[in-house]
C-alpha cells in the first residue's frame, strides 16, 4: 500500500470537493493519494454556451489527456459530463453513491414571473432551455456559464428572473439558497448528481482500490441513461434528459426526453423493465424515441453544428480521433515517412560513450541493429518523455537527462555536464540548434545517421482551416505541396519556429504531446 495514487480534478471548488471527497474515502481504506487539480477547456471558455462549443467531454478531456500521458492515476468526474465512450485505454473504475438528481430553479425576488407571459432565464444548458421553453414559450432564455459561486453572482449582478442549476452542485458546497425551488417536472441530464472515477485500463493498483468505493444501484441507473444518450448520439450539443430508478430491488423504470433546441417539439418515454434485463433498457426507450421522430430532431440539430476542415500531418489512432471536437472534420495522411538506417557495430559497442536521442524514431533503429537485452550505453541525454519512456522499456541505458526538445537538451549539456564528446543518433533530416551549441562549447559530436526522413505530405485539393504539425519535418514535408493560408497547431517550440517561417498564425501546444495539440485545436474552435 506503498504507491501514492494521483487524484486528477478540475480546479472549481465543486469539483475539489468531489476529488476531496473520494481521496478522504480512499485514504480511509489505507492508501495513499495526491491531489492533481487541472484546468479544463470549459473551466477556460466561459462566454459561450455549452451547446454551441460542440465538444462532447469538454469538461472532462484535460483529464483524458492527463491519464494517457500517465501525470494522474485516476480521475474524479461530475458523471454528467463524461462521453459515453471513454478514451481508449481509460475505464469506469467507480461510481459513488448518486446524490441529488434534480435541477434547481434559483430566483431573485419572488415566483411570481412564472405565471407572467414576459422573464428571462439563465442556463447554459441546452436541455434545460429547450425543456424551459416547452412550458414557458414566451419566456427568455439567456446565457450563464461559469463556476457555481459565479453563476450565484452573476444571477445577483444581472436583470434576470432566475437561473437553473444542478442541486447536487449547489448542496455540495453548501450554497444552496434559500429562494429556491426544485424543478420536479424538468427531466435531469443522465447521471446527474451522480460522481464517476476513471482509470487506465492496464492499472490493475488503482482500479483494485477504486472497486471499493462502487455504489451498485448507482452505477446500474447511470449506465441505464449513459446508454439511452449513447444510442440517441447526443452530448452537450443536444437536449435530452433520461433518469433511472431501482423500484423494490427487482423493478428499473427509466424516464427519458428529447427536444428541439427551442423546445417546440418534444418527445418523451417512460419504460421499465426487470433489473435482470437492465442493459437493454436505455436502448429500447432511445429507439423509440427515434422511432417516434427523434431521428428528424437529432438531424435537424446536427445541421445546425458548424464544421472545420483540419489536417493532421500524422494518422490519427482512434482514441486520439475521439478527443477530437465533433464539429471538426480532419483530413490525415503521414506526412512523412521513416526508413531505419544500419549502424555500424562499432558505434552500439560504445559503453562508456555519451549518447544523445531526439526522437523514438532513433530508439528503434538503435534496437533494429541490436537486441535491446545486448545495448547498454552509460550515459543517454535525451528528448521528451516519451522518448524517455521507450528508452526505458527496452533498458538501454541510463538516461542522465530528458528536455522538451533538442535546443534546450544542448544547453543542459553545455551548462551542466563536463561532457567533451558525445554521439548523437539523428535523422538525416534535422534541426541545426543542438550541432551547433554543441560545437561552440568545443563538445565533438560524432552524429550518426540512424533513420533516413522522407517528405510525403499530399497535395491537398480542398481549403483547410489548420494544420496539425509534430514535427519541424512535418511542416516542411506540408509546405512542398501546400498553400499556407491556415493556422499552423505545433506540438512545441523547435516545430512553432519551423512554422513561423510559413504560417501568419501559429500555435504552440501546452505540453508536447498528441492529445494536447487536439485540446489545442478545440480551445480555439469554440
Amino acid at each position: 500500500m506503498s504507491r501514492v495514487i494521483r487524484i486528477g480534478t478540475r480546479d472549481s471548488q465543486l469539483a475539489l470537493w468531489q476529488a476531496n471527497t473520494v481521496k478522504d474515502l480512499i485514504e480511509n481504506l489505507g492508501y495513499k493519494t495526491k491531489l492533481v487539480p487541472l484546468k479544463s477547456t470549459g473551466d477556460i471558455i466561459l462566454h459561450k454556451p455549452l451547446y454551441e462549443l460542440g465538444i462532447t467531454g469538454i469538461f472532462t478531456k484535460t483529464l483524458d489527456i492527463a491519464m494517457l500521458n500517465e501525470d494522474i492515476d485516476i480521475a474524479v468526474h461530475s458523471l454528467k459530463d463524461v462521453p459515453t465512450i471513454l478514451p481508449k485505454g481509460i475505464v469506469q473504475a467507480a461510481v459513488l453513491k448518486r446524490g441529488n438528481n434534480k435541477d434547481l430553479l434559483v430566483y431573485k425576488d419572488s415566483e411570481a414571473f412564472l405565471s407572467s407571459k414576459s422573464a428571462v432565464i439563465a442556463t447554459g444548458s441546452l436541455r434545460r432551455k429547450a425543456q424551459w421553453l416547452h412550458k414557458y414559450p414566451s419566456h427568455k432564455i439567456t446565457n450563464l456559464r461559469g463556476n457555481v459561486n459565479s453563476r450565484l453572482q452573476k444571477l445577483k449582478d444581472n436583470n434576470w428572473n432566475a437561473a437553473i442549476f444542478a442541486a447536487a452542485g449547489l448542496e455540495r458546497i453548501n450554497v444552496l439558497p434559500k429562494n429556491a425551488i426544485e424543478l420536479d417536472w424538468m427531466i435531469p441530464a443522465p447521471s446527474q448528481g451522480a460522481i464517476m472515477i476513471t482509470a487506465l485500463a492496464d492499472d490493475n493498483y488503482s482500479l483494485n482500490v477504486c472497486k471499493q468505493l462502487n455504489d451498485k444501484p448507482s452505477e446500474i441507473c447511470t449506465y441505464v441513461e449513459r446508454s439511452f444518450l449513447n444510442t440517441l448520439e447526443g452530448g452537450c450539443t443536444a437536449p435530452i434528459g433520461a433518469y433511472a430508478n431501482i423500484k423494490n430491488n427487482n423493478t428499473i423504470t427509466l424516464e427519458g426526453v428529447l427536444l428541439n433546441e427551442n423546445g417546440t417539439e418534444r418527445i418523451h418515454v417512460k419504460q421499465s423493465s426487470t433489473l435482470n434485463n437492465y442493459k437493454a433498457l436505455g436502448k429500447e426507450a432511445a429507439h423509440y424515441i427515434l422511432d417516434n421522430g427523434g431521428l428528424k430532431i437529432m438531424s435537424q440539430l446536427k445541421t445546425q453544428t458548424q464544421t472545420r476542415t483540419i489536417y493532421s500531418s500524422k494518422e490519427l489512432n482512434q482514441t486520439q480521433q475521439q478527443l477530437i471536437n465533433k464539429s471538426i472534420i480532419i483530413k490525415q495522411s503521414n506526412a512523412i515517412t521513416v526508413d531505419l538506417c544500419k549502424i555500424d557495430s562499432k558505434v552500439l559497442k560504445s559503453e562508456n560513450e555519451n549518447i544523445i536521442i531526439t526522437s523514438k524514431n532513433a530508439v528503434k533503429s538503435l534496437l533494429k541493429n541490436k537486441e535491446d537485452n545486448e545495448l547498454h550505453f552509460n550515459n543517454i541525454y535525451c528528448v521528451g518523455r516519451r522518448t524517455k519512456k521507450y528508452i526505458e522499456t527496452h533498458n538501454i541505458g541510463t538516461i542522465k537527462h530528458t528536455a522538451n526538445n533538442a535546443e534546450a537538451l544542448a544547453n543542459y549539456i553545455k551548462d551542466y555536464t563536463t561532457i567533451n564528446k558525445a554521439t548523437y543518433f539523428c535523422s538525416n533530416v534535422r534541426l541545426d540548434a543542438l550541432p551547433l551549441i554543441l560545437k561552440k562549447s568545443n563538445i565533438k559530436l560524432n552524429e550518426v545517421v540512424a533513420y533516413k526522413t522522407t517528405y510525403n505530405s499530399p497535395k491537398l485539393t480542398q481549403q483547410i482551416d489548420g494544420a496539425m504539425f509534430y514535427s519541424p519535418s512535418t511542416v516542411k514535408s506540408f509546405i512542398a505541396n501546400n498553400k499556407t493560408n491556415c493556422i499552423a497547431f505545433c506540438i512545441g517550440p523547435s516545430t512553432a519556429e519551423e512554422a513561423k517561417k510559413y504560417f501568419k498564425e501559429v500555435r504552440i501546444a501546452k505540453v508536447p504531446t498528441i492529445e494536447s495539440v487536439i485540446e489545442l485545436i478545440n480551445e480555439h474552435y469554440v
